[in-house]
């Protein structure tokens, strides 16, 4: 889809096209083309098919508004889920806020909906418009501006706080080194430094050296699964590390803590993906009054159940040095005929170890694969009930 086509998809004619491509979604593709080349030119035909997908690829992101949204493959896959822009909208607060790379508009929106007036820019024209159109379409086009403009030559120092999400695709796809940002992360951090304060959204995985100092890093996960790493600066700063759990909202910060290492006991728990990033296991581990079996793994144990947002829990009926043979016997003497295996530590192959215990029986197990003290050790356990 190009500008052009874009453009046309946004007039009347456009829409009607828009509306008989949502109509003919999970149909034959083919089919689909053909029925809407009866009335549409070629361009428009495949500009109104590809973003009813995107529509639809976009509810689990966007909810609702996707049906109303506009969205470019790239742009779709760089945006964070409407929960997540909420939150950090709801943290930057309000004032006039610079998007130093705005994508289609996710976080601009949340941030105008948070009560900022929000600048926008970035190099693509085609992702302009996009983004622009999404203001229009829900609302909120009186609190944005959007425009064609290249994020190294803002000037953060005019507005309350610097908003940025570098791009993190390349031509050959996703990257993980800050350096290879579009902005790359010095220009990044000279938008901060100029910056009266800053919110900066990294991949999860971003190394500790690239967080500025004094700067607050925050992990977060939705419903379990970490979704981003956010960096922020300037007066909103809080502890040096924190994570934050979505939806619920609770948030743990670091404080120092520093779990014992000891024996596995009666439970083990396994801390949320957003307080094993912020290496806030010590703190999990104080909060359940437990114990590491290792002090390198991301794995908790205790004598007592406890349930927390922060961690799952399993009561152990088993732990044994890994040894295949032995881990068949045991599942076979318990008639396991289904098993979730979790591993951390261990380069054993999931799918190959699961076909390679030839299970058959009626009950259901997990089994954890870790190392405990440099041994390659299988825990064989069962979730805690809920409370």
């Amino acid at each position: 889809m190009d500008l052009d086509a874009f453009g046309e998809l946004l007039t009347p004619r456009g829409q009607r096209a828009l509306a008989e491509a949502a109509e003919l979604a999970g149909t034959d593709p083919v089919a689909a083309a053909t029925r809407l080349r009866r009335t549409y030119d070629a361009a428009l035909t495949s500009a109104a098919l590809t973003q009813a997908a995107l529509r639809e690829r976009a509810a689990a992101k966007f909810g609702a508004d996707a049906a109303v949204m506009y969205f470019t493959p790239h742009g779709l896959e760089q945006s964070t889920r409407r929960e997540v822009a909420d939150h950090r909208a709801r943290r930057m607060g309000g004032g006039r806020v610079i998007d130093a790379c705005c994508g289609v508009g996710g976080d601009l929106l949340a941030l105008a909906r948070a009560g900022c007036a929000v600048d926008a820019v970035d190099l693509d024209p085609l992702t302009v418009a996009v983004a622009s159109a999404n203001a229009d379409a829900l609302g909120l086009a009186d609190r944005v501006r959007v425009r064609v403009g290249d994020a190294a030559l803002v000037r953060p120092e005019e507005y309350d706080a610097l908003f940025a999400d570098p791009a993190r695709r390349s031509g050959k796809g996703r990257t993980f080194d800050p350096m290879a940002y579009s902005p790359p992360w010095p220009v990044v951090l000279d938008l901060v430094a100029r910056a009266p304060r800053a919110c900066l959204k990294v991949a999860p995985g971003i190394p500790y050296e690239f967080i500025p100092e004094g700067a607050e890093a925050e992990w977060v996960s939705y419903k379990g699964e970490v979704k981003e790493a956010t960096i922020w600066t300037g007066s909103r700063t809080g502890p040096a590390r924190r994570a934050t759990l979505l939806p619920g909202g609770h948030t743990l910060a670091a404080t120092g803590a520093q779990a014992a290492v000891g024996p596995v006991g009666r439970y083990v728990y396994e801390p949320d993906g957003a307080a094993i990033r912020a290496h806030l296991v010590g703190e999990v581990a104080e909060m359940i009054g437990g114990r590491l079996p290792d002090p390198m793994i991301a794995y908790i144990t205790a004598d007592e159940p406890r349930h927390t947002p922060w961690a799952s829990g399993y009561e152990v009926d088993e732990v044994m040095p890994f040894s295949l043979k032995k881990l068949r016997a045991a599942l076979r003497e318990r008639r396991i005929g289904n098993v979730t295996i979790k591993k951390r530590a261990s380069a054993i192959d999931i799918e190959r170890l699961r076909a390679d215990l030839r299970l058959s029986g009626e009950n259901s197990v997990v089994i954890i694969l870790t190392r405990i003290l440099d041994k390659p050790s299988v825990i064989i356990c069962n979730p805690i009930p809920p409370a």
